[in-house]
This record gives C-alpha cells, sequence and structure tokens, in this order.
C-alpha cells in the first residue's frame, strides 16, 4: 500500500492538494488568517460555510469545492471547526477533535494541505501530534485485483498565527516534524501484528534508535536476566520463543553537571499478552498486541526529545516480554525475586506488567541516580474505569509531579487525570504468607489502578528520595483499534523541550470554561 508522508511548513505556491483543510475554533477561521492563504477562496463562500457548521462539544466540519487554479484540478475546502469552549480537564487545542475532523475528511487518496488556527506558538508541536495520530503508518490491506498502485501521498500542515502570518521558526517546526515521527513510530510498534513484533523485534528497534541517536544502548536478553536477578522480566517471559530482554538507552546533553536534572522513563513492553496461565477468555485476549503501548510511546518520545537536545540526562528503560503460555509459563503460586531483592507470590499470571516495571524501577533508582522517574504502561483495564478512555490515569509521590503531570497532559493532548495516592490504605491489598507480597489485589473493587500503581511504588530502591511518576494509559493508547502514539507529546510536555514548549498558565485558562477553572 502507498505511504502517506508527513510534512510541517510554510505554504508552498506549487502545491496542488486535492484537499485543503482549514482547522481551528469558528472565530479563528472567521478571521481570515487562514483563508488568505487559499487561492480562489472567496469570503461570502467562506461565511456561509461557517453559518452552516455548528462545532458542539466535539468539533465539526463542512465541505466544498474551490476551481483549480491555472486550469488545474479543482480543490475540496474542508472546514474542521473545532469547540468554541473546553473544560479545565481537557486540553485547550481540542486535540481529539483535531485527529478526529482530519481523520474523517482527509482519508483516501492525494495530497492535502493542513492549514491550523493556533493561539500561540507553543500549540505547535501538540497540533503536530494531533495530526499525525490521524495518519497511522501501519498497513497490512492487499492491493486488490485490477487495482492500480496507489501513488504515495502527503499531508503537508502549516500553523498560522492569528495575525494571519506562518509559523517559520525552525526551531518550532523541528520540534513538529520531531514529535509527528515519534508518535507515527509509537503508534506502528503497537499496530504491527505480534509475529512481526516480537521481543526480539522491539529490541533491534531500540537498539537502531540509539545507533541513529549516537546515544548508549545496554541489552539484557534471555537467561542473563535470570542470571543477573531480573526476576520479574524474567519470569513474565521466559515461556516465549522470542526471549525477554531489558534495553537502557542513556543520553547525556551537551554541558550536563551535576546539577542537570536525571530522568529515567520505564516502559512497559508486553509485546504479546495472553494472560499467561491465567488465560484471557471470552475474546479478552483480541487486542492484546497493543499491551506495549508504554514501551512504544516511550520510545517515540525519547527519539524526538534527543533529537531535539532536551536538557536533561535521560536514561530509556524498555521492559520486553511477551506473556505466552508453555512448559516454561511461570504459574500461581510461584515465587518470583525481583530486581528489587522482594519476592512476589503470583496470584494472577495475567497482572504481568507491573512484574516488568518492578525490574525496571528498581535498576533505575539503584544505578542511574535519578531525580524523577515515570513509568508508563497499558496497565490495568480498570484505568478506563477510573479515567476514561481519553485520560490517563497518573500515580505521584510528590504532589509538584503530579501538578507537572496535568499541566503536561492539557499542554500536550495526551490528557492525564490523578489517581488516589495513599500507599498506606492500598499496601494490605498485596499481602502474601509467604512472600514480600502477592502481585495483585485481593479486592478488585477497591481502587484497583492506584493498587498496580502502589504495588510498582514498592520496587523502587530503599534510599530513593526523589520523584516518581505512574502513568496507566491503557485507555488513550488506542482508538478504534489503532494505537495512538499516546506518551509521546505527553513526555515532551514533561519534560518540557524548548522546541516543543510549554503553554503559558494564561494560555491554559483562559481557554476553559470560567467557572470551571482549577488552581
Amino acid at each position: 500500500m502507498a505511504m502517506t508522508n508527513l510534512e510541517v511548513g510554510p505554504c508552498k505556491a506549487t502545491d496542488s492538494p486535492k484537499v485543503v483543510v482549514l482547522v481551528g475554533k469558528k472565530a479563528a477561521i472567521a478571521g481570515g488568517g487562514l483563508a488568505k492563504h487559499v487561492p480562489s477562496m472567496d469570503s461570502s463562500v467562506l461565511q456561509t460555510m461557517l453559518e452552516e457548521v455548528k462545532p458542539g462539544d466535539n468539533g465539526a466540519s463542512t465541505s466544498t469545492w474551490l476551481p483549480g487554479t491555472g486550469g488545474g484540478p479543482a480543490t475540496r475546502l474542508v472546514l474542521a471547526v473545532l469547540p468554541d469552549k473546553v473544560s479545565r480537564h481537557n486540553s485547550p487545542i481540542c486535540s481529539h477533535s483535531i485527529t478526529s475532523l482530519i481523520q474523517k475528511e482527509a482519508g483516501g487518496k492525494g495530497d492535502v494541505r493542513v492549514l491550523a488556527a493556533i493561539d500561540e506558538e507553543s500549540a505547535v508541536g501538540p497540533v503536530a501530534c494531533a495530526v499525525a495520530k490521524a495518519f497511522p503508518l501501519f498497513n497490512g490491506k492487499s492491493k486488490a485485483e485490477g487495482e492500480d498502485e496507489e501513488a504515495e501521498r502527503t499531508i503537508r500542515t502549516s500553523f498560522v498565527k492569528a495575525d494571519g502570518s506562518e509559523v517559520t521558526e525552525e526551531l518550532r517546526l523541528a520540534g513538529a516534524r520531531a514529535a509527528m515521527g515519534g508518535v507515527r513510530r509509537a503508534a506502528n510498534i503497537a499496530d504491527t501484528p505480534p509475529e512481526e513484533m516480537t521481543a526480539e523485534a522491539l529490541v533491534q528497534q531500540a537498539t537502531d534508535v540509539a545507533k541513529a541517536l549516537g546515544v548508549k544502548a545496554t541489552v539484557i536478553r534471555g537467561p542473563e536476566l535470570d542470571a543477573k536477578g531480573y526476576g520479574g522480566i524474567w519470569g513474565v517471559g521466559k515461556a516465549a520463543e522470542s526471549p525477554p530482554g531489558l534495553v537502557i538507552l542513556s543520553y547525556e546533553p551537551e554541558g550536563a553537571t551535576d546539577a542537570t536534572e536525571t530522568v529515567c522513563l520505564v516502559g512497559k513492553g508486553i509485546m504479546y499478552d495472553t494472560g499467561g496461565l491465567s488465560l484471557k477468555i471470552s475474546g479478552a485476549m483480541c487486542g492484546m498486541k497493543h499491551d506495549n503501548g508504554g514501551a512504544a510511546g516511550l520510545l517515540g518520545a525519547f527519539e524526538a526529545a534527543v533529537s531535539l537536545k532536551a536538557e536533561q540526562r535521560l536514561h530509556l528503560l524498555l521492559c520486553i516480554a511477551e506473556n505466552a503460555i508453555g512448559p516454561k509459563a511461570m504459574r500461581n503460586d510461584d515465587i518470583l525475586k525481583c530486581y528489587s531483592g522482594k519476592t512476589v507470590e503470583i496470584n494472577n499470571t495475567d497482572a504481568e506488567g507491573r512484574l516488568v516495571l518492578a525490574d525496571g524501577v528498581a535498576h533505575a533508582t539503584k544505578h542511574l541516580s535519578p531525580n524523577l522517574v515515570v513509568d508508563m504502561a497499558t496497565l490495568t483495564g480498570a484505568q478506563m474505569i477510573s479515567t476514561g478512555k481519553k485520560h490517563a490515569a497518573i500515580l505521584a509521590n510528590q504532589e509538584d509531579v503530579e501538578l507537572r503531570a496535568v499541566r503536561a497532559g492539557r499542554h500536550s493532548g495526551d490528557l492525564a487525570h490523578p489517581l488516589v495516592y495513599a500507599p498506606e490504605l492500598f499496601k494490605d491489598e498485596f499481602k502474601s504468607k509467604v512472600a514480600d507480597m502477592k502481585n495483585s489485589v485481593k479486592d478488585r473493587m477497591n481502587a484497583q489502578s492506584s493498587c498496580a500503581g502502589t504495588f510498582i511504588e514498592q520496587h523502587l530502591a530503599k534510599d530513593y528520595t526523589g520523584g516518581w511518576l505512574h502513568v496507566d494509559m491503557a485507555g488513550p493508547s488506542t482508538a478504534d483499534e489503532r494505537g495512538t502514539g499516546y506518551g509521546v507529546g505527553f513526555i515532551l510536555s514533561l519534560l518540557k523541550v524548548k522546541a516543543f514548549a510549554e503553554a503559558s498558565r494564561q494560555y491554559l485558562v483562559s481557554r476553559s470554561i470560567p467557572d470551571a477553572i482549577g488552581h
């Protein structure tokens, strides 16, 4: 199938797209800033279209045809009008509306030009992420008999400010390109079938990224995990044909000192989750190729952040395994010794993600001296009950980390909302008579997602005093059976990567419904 290429930058006079999409709030489109970049645009036609469309809560679109320039083919013009207001727990850029409207109107064949109205330049990267989510890379469909091979198509996105001028600063555009690339890499990893995207394949992809970026890569695989004490990763993945692994990529920013912030990103990379011997039944196994969404999102984020010269010292730890069944599979009643030194009685082999992450955060806090540890995972189905399908659920040991994460979610469009953080109330859920803890709760009605995060926190090094952020993104990692690349924009915003740029407080507040503004 034909490749869809994504570009960002100013409009080109030589462009002759099949579709032009103007995306923004109604007032921004009506201001004329976008329209002046569309040849043969008639202001009266634009006004009529704007009067016709009612954006509501989710945005809406309408379209017409414009005559071609110089005798060329006609161009389809789409107005993708975003909601006028959003609540304080939504993103001011209406990222989900951007993705869904562009997906609806710019699918099919032919080149597309997207003209996005932005209120401030910090929105460039997040809008780019929203556009990228509309064009996933993986496609396993075959060409129909007699069908011509499709030509490659280009989706070019330009960003237009309120005064009608385009964003031309290369720093901003580079941030948009890197974010788009990271989102598409992450979604592609999650979408690729497990027979192709094996543990070995993800290890290879991660080391290829390291080589391209010029950063250090360390790989611990197979029985070496067992020998070195990574009992969580080894226990989960030892039954699979493709052996489990821990991949560590390390980036040192130019001019780094002892005072430079060190951030460890720890991703759950379960390449396929059968549930193990606690086998998923009743169709619950379908879609489990997406259970590597945390690792995928963090690999895409790491690649983008390093390419944009993030100011932090970054370590990416990918905890990679397939939760398979077979003669070597871990059993309920087994006891694993994790890298933290703590022992875990298995009472649910389908609660495997927390086991691999336990080894990841233990390694990070024992050896890498972080100021902040972020683990990201498609961890619990209960997350969707807690915070829904668009907001990740977060757990943080420090209030400032929690607030920083919520703000990053709102800016980037990768939304996040806090869970209850009270480990002293949840630890008893994991009590074991024969080990330090069990791996699954005794009461599934007692804040399951908070409990799952609490399990991971117990494996931080005893002397660790820094910040810890757990991101359970089981819901927002997918949409309509496709990976979303969740986590790339979130991490770029959390790290305040300059090219991605954090939004101002005034911007976040002024775009919210006035009586719903938080502090």
